[in-house]
């Protein structure tokens, strides 16, 4: 019995492999895909039928690792009922490389160990000719652990297996093998910092591939070419094979090519600074990923995204996703990975100024860098472990480091590296009051940013020059380069830029989360209809009394007048908490998705003194205080149809505009935010007569665009994304209790409505100087 619940499971298995085989065959196109289909017409179990379904493993076990493994698998049980050692020993070598994309390192050496045995058995009873294909077979398994061994970090095995596989191949005259073993060898001296000889290796291989007419082998060179010239911060270059892959894949179709290529570009705008568009290119990575469950490229991709979150110093976002990283890199034993994942850690905590975590998490990734001798990675930990100590005042470490990563650095001709780390020296020796040592470097850094166009670097670079120039009383040439740091800063962090950077991530995340509530949806659907099946049969068998139908009758209107006031009341809740266009939608579709409006105004309250003044109050009555302000502001935003986002502490957030648009919420909130200055004036008052304590009040408001939808999954709430919300943030923070501070956005859409005085340029937190203005009164035109 057991047998045959085997048996029948494997045929479902293969039945529903043969449906995607076939799905894609239409799809691609594919007349080798078509002609294999056309033997399996065949119902014999013979190994012609073995043959075959290995062969359509061997096919789909980039695009679609699941379905390559079943087919192996149906080959293997078949091949062992037949007591076909090849059979057996190439369903091992093909299960293989589907089981090291998903990761599963372990497993997949088993299977080819499984296969080598099985290969040398077959050298020592087959004729020459037959030689030759197992030659070929078992130097394609050697090349596998190749692949195992450079993701595991074992660069010196990995190098001999590539080697290996090499001279069988060549003894064979298996060129397609030879350009696979080619570009393996190339990936290991790019670990080693030996690009010279990657870029022999990566060209033999694309030689053979254009020879053969290998589409995919030029794909696979090209994204290993693209990947030398984006080390070296030739951008162009890089972008151009990438871009060059990039067309063959879409006709190729093979998800892991496309999802390398996708993350690779991202990586290409990452260095050049525009990050919307690396991250646009990161999560078109993700949503590739999530179809062929690559756990390893899942890894790097989680960690580019959080690269991106360091740079604009979202660290709770970066964190989130360097872990997440780090998790997958550790299940799958991912040296290489895991190495990236703790020294991207450590530096978050150096961002963040825990200078004893980033340490710790640096010294682990130095470990592992030197355990896989990975020469580029070294020199990268070397110098993010000088950043800390330079910050911790430990300068002869700090410079030891520095040179260390200096030189490595250099020796392998990274360009964008170098200029980071001459930067860093540079800095490192106006502390120093070495001032011409740090012309020198700073001058250099500055020259290789502008060669390979890095706006980063050339923000760092001027940052640098303007604090030198200060410190040696050149003023004027301190303000020049400043400037020029401001302007490369902007163009980094603009406003646009941080609407898209946010919006790519809310529009991945709420995809996300749609497609899932789908499918929980389509589960309720399935145990819906079971149910009503149910209820049918019950039905059709009823054959109780008029009495009993009453009864039920009874039973069915009150759980309905049960089920109404419930529904009614969740209506009630869910209106409390979300703006009544996103609950509707939220019902009907069971997700929102997230929108961008243009035009938002922002703004936020703060008591001045809350700290001190909630010592002098008990709890009870300062929550009641407090309460009592909130349920105040509450009427107001409501009076003037503007939505409140949420309370943090003593500080209240609402915005005007949104979720239905309209081009009088600038006017609108100012109006709430004068009403709101009377209620606690008037509210002080009150207290005064009776010597209580009373809060003194801050308002900042700001007009821009944002980007709007809900977070979580449970406790939903309605929430607000971009730059306008910091600087409605900065306008309030920025302003004086009991004044209304609004930004120059804001002013030149009221200014004809209100009285407002400016206050000239601000330095406002983290947003350089911005125009604020305080509102006096409304405008009496006469």
């Amino acid at each position: 019995m057991k047998k045959i619940l085997k048996y029948f499971l494997s045929t479902i298995l293969l039945l529903v492999a043969l449906n995607v085989i076939h799905v894609f065959a239409q799809k691609q196109g594919k007349e080798k895909i078509d002609s294999l289909l056309s033997v399996l017409k065949n119902n014999l179990e013979d190994t012609a039928k073995v043959n075959t379904l290995n062969a359509l493993a061997h096919e789909f076990r980039r695009n679609n690792p699941d379905t390559a493994i079943i087919l192996a698998n149906k080959a293997l049980a078949l091949s062992i009922n037949l007591n076909y050692k090849m059979g057996i020993a190439n369903a091992n070598l093909y299960m293989s490389m589907p089981i090291i994309i998903k990761g599963n390192y372990n497993e997949a050496i088993l299977k080819l160990n499984e296969a080598i045995k099985l290969y040398d058995q077959q050298l020592i009873t087959e004729n020459r000719s037959n030689q030759t294909k197992i030659l070929k077979q078992k130097a394609r398994a050697i090349n596998n652990f190749g692949v195992i061994n450079y993701y595991k970090g074992n660069n010196s095995k990995a190098l001999q297996n590539y080697f290996v596989a090499l001279k069988i191949r060549k003894e064979i005259e298996d060129k397609n093998g030879m350009s696979n073993s080619y570009n393996g060898i190339g990936d290991i001296y790019i670990t080693q910092g030996n690009y010279q000889e990657a870029l022999n290796n990566y060209f033999s291989s694309l030689k053979i591939c254009k020879e053969m007419g290998d589409k995919q082998g030029i794909v696979d060179t090209y994204l290993r070419l693209g990947g030398i010239y984006l080390n070296k911060a030739n951008y162009p270059q890089a972008l151009m094979y990438y871009s060059e892959a990039l067309k063959i894949i879409k006709v190729v179709g093979d998800n892991t090519s496309l999802a390398s290529a996708y993350n690779n570009i991202g990586t290409v705008y990452r260095n050049v600074g525009n990050y919307p568009k690396a991250l646009e290119n990161y999560f078109i990575t993700l949503n590739i990923l999530e179809k062929i469950d690559s756990k390893r490229f899942l890894s790097i991709t989680y960690s580019n995204i959080g690269l991106i979150y360091t740079e604009q110093g979202n660290y709770t976002e970066a964190l989130k996703n360097h872990f997440a990283a780090l998790k997958i890199s550790e299940a799958i034993e991912d040296k290489v990975d895991i190495a990236a994942s703790y020294g991207n850690i450590g530096n978050v905590y150096y961002k963040l100024g825990n200078f004893p975590e980033a340490l710790k998490n640096h010294f682990i990734s130095l470990r592992f860098d030197k355990e896989i001798k990975d020469k580029h990675s070294l020199a990268a930990c070397y110098g993010n472990i000088g950043n800390v100590y330079y910050e911790q005042g430990n300068y002869p470490e700090a410079l030891k480091y520095y040179f260390s990563s200096l030189k490595m650095f250099e020796e392998s001709g990274d360009k964008d590296d170098i200029g980071t780390c001459c930067t860093n020296i540079g800095i490192f020796f106006i502390r120093q009051k070495k001032y011409n040592n740090a012309s020198q470097y700073l001058n250099k850094g500055l020259l290789l940013a502008k060669e390979i166009g890095s706006l980063n670097d050339l923000k760092e670079s001027y940052s640098g020059l303007a604090i030198l120039d200060s410190a040696k009383g050149k003023f004027k040439k301190a303000l020049e380069h400043y400037k020029m740091y401001i302007t490369y800063r902007d163009s980094l962090f603009n406003e646009d830029n941080t609407k898209k950077t946010v919006q790519f991530q809310m529009q991945y995340e709420f995809d996300k989360k749609e497609s899932l509530a789908k499918a929980e949806q389509d589960k309720k659907d399935v145990i819906a209809l079971k149910e009503l099946q149910k209820q049918k049969l019950l039905r059709n068998g009823f054959t109780g009394g008029f009495a009993i139908v009453l009864l039920f009758a009874g039973v069915f209107f009150t759980q309905r007048n049960k089920i109404s006031k419930g529904k009614k009341l969740s209506d009630e809740l869910l209106l409390n908490i979300l703006p009544s266009e996103v609950a509707e939608e939220l019902k009907q579709n069971g997700s929102a998705v997230a929108k961008q409006f243009d035009d938002v105004t922002v703004i936020f309250t703060d008591f001045k003194d809350f700290t001190k003044i909630s010592e002098k109050l008990s709890p009870t009555d300062l929550v009641a205080e407090i309460d009592t302000c909130f349920k105040a502001f509450d009427k107001i935003m409501g009076k003037y149809h503007i939505e409140k986002i949420k309370t943090i502490g003593d500080s209240y957030m609402a915005a005007g505009g949104l979720p239905v648009p309209n081009k009088t919420n600038a006017a609108d909130v100012v109006n709430a935010a004068l009403e709101i200055q009377q209620f606690m004036l008037e509210h002080a008052q009150q207290k005064k007569k009776y010597n209580m304590e009373s809060f003194e009040i801050r308002i900042g408001i700001h007009t821009g665009p944002v980007v709007a939808g809900i977070v979580g999954i449970k406790k939903y709430s309605y929430d607000i994304w971009g730059d306008t919300v910091n600087i409605a943030s900065r306008m309030e923070s920025s302003g004086e209790a009991g004044k209304i501070n609004i930004s120059g956005s804001t002013y030149e859409l009221v200014k004809e409505k209100f009285n407002c005085s400016h206050r000239g340029k601000i330095e406002a937190k983290n947003k350089g100087e911005i125009d604020m203005y305080f509102v006096e009164s409304i405008s009496i035109v006469v």
